[in-house]
């Protein structure tokens, strides 16, 4: 049960709570999530656990062997995919995410409290062992496509506590886990993993649902690549043009060079991914008519139902104590708590929150 391991884990950890006191965690910047802060321990090399390591011996994986991240707005989930011993990518792990903000939707500009929505490489210099979060990655937004459309914004990351300001925070057990792994890909040759980040599960259901969303031409760009993954189970290659992501490799094999310039003719689309493709917009289409559409804008982000029912029911106070280790509060513990979509079933209902 997951609820009872992170109250677990929490009591685990008290002891070490108790040696970084005085320890003073600055605020959120407008733009992202502050970066910087004491050296404190030796925790950016703590190893991956050996539960894990385990998990991968089983699956055909070593710890170097590259990696993958996916995360999920709507879900408030953060996948991590390793290559296996026969070369494709396999889940190996998908953790709970404790806070994100904004709605769903890309970032564009600093301040809106827009967490990215993309595609975003990673290398060892954005690994961050000294974050205010515990640990952290940043992201790397904005993308040459982002910059190019004027977005704006920085120090996006994935990192510890339950606070964010265009950021994804899963905790600080967690993101120490998912630092583990990425940092023992990036040691073991990689030289930079893919990020992946999505508003929802790209399913013909989801899809349905917010069809009439003005984010939906650039999602079903978003889906490509999605479908690519889904299929091929490899990081799909992307090239920046016309203003969109295009998913594969040019005819004449060189890459587009202006993010906004014509796009080159690409190789056809792998037939079993044409397929997959063409499939769900059939089902979404049948969908239209029948689908629940969600009529809520979030208020601020969202939080793993996971995270939320300790929200609701031991407050903010607690949760920022089990989830970090010095505790960090939870941002805008009201609005986690109006989350329109709980556990996957759908939009609730609710009233209007302010924020004190």
């Amino acid at each position: 049960m997951m609820m009872p391991m992170i109250e677990k884990k929490h009591r685990m950890r008290q002891g070490f709570r108790a040696n970084v006191i005085g320890i003073i965690i600055a605020g959120l910047v407008l733009s992202g999530c502050v970066t910087s802060t004491l050296e404190l321990d030796g925790r950016g090399n703590v190893p991956i656990p050996q539960k894990t390591i385990a998990k991968m011996r089983d699956m055909g994986m070593r710890p170097a062997d590259p990696v993958l991240v996916r995360i999920f707005k709507q879900e408030s989930e953060l996948e991590v995919w390793k290559r296996d011993s026969t070369g494709k990518y396999a889940l190996v792990k998908s953790y709970p995410m404790c806070r994100w903000s904004g709605g769903l939707g890309p970032k564009k500009f600093e301040g809106d409290r827009q967490a990215p929505e993309g595609f975003y490489t990673v290398n060892s210099g954005r690994l961050n062992p000294n974050s205010q979060y515990y640990l952290s990655f940043d992201l790397g937004y904005p993308n040459s496509l982002e910059r190019a459309k004027g977005y704006t914004g920085s120090a996006l990351m994935v990192h510890g506590a339950c606070s964010s300001s265009g950021c994804f925070a899963i905790s600080d057990n967690y993101v120490a886990e998912v630092y583990a792994v990425v940092r023992e890909a990036l040691r073991g040759g990689q030289q930079a993993f893919q990020v992946q980040s999505f508003p929802f599960r790209m399913t013909p259901e989801n899809l349905a649902a917010h069809n009439n969303n003005p984010n939906f031409d650039f999602w079903m760009d978003l889906k490509a690549g999605y479908d690519r993954f889904e299929v091929l189970r490899q990081p799909p290659r992307f090239q920046f043009c016309e203003g969109r992501y295009r998913f594969g490799d040019p005819i004449n094999g060189e890459a587009p060079i202006d993010p906004l310039g014509k796009c080159p003719a690409f190789e056809p689309e792998v037939q079993q991914v044409a397929e997959r493709s063409t499939g769900d917009i059939k089902k979404m289409k049948s969908l239209l008519n029948d689908v629940q559409r969600p009529g809520l804008a979030y208020l601020d982000g969202g939080m793993n139902s996971v995270f939320r029912k300790l929200l609701a029911r031991k407050g903010p106070q607690y949760l920022s104590e089990i989830t970090s280790s010095t505790s960090v509060p939870v941002s805008r513990p009201k609005a986690a708590l109006a989350d329109p979509f709980l556990a996957g079933r759908g939009p609730v209902k609710t009233g209007v929150i302010r924020e004190q």
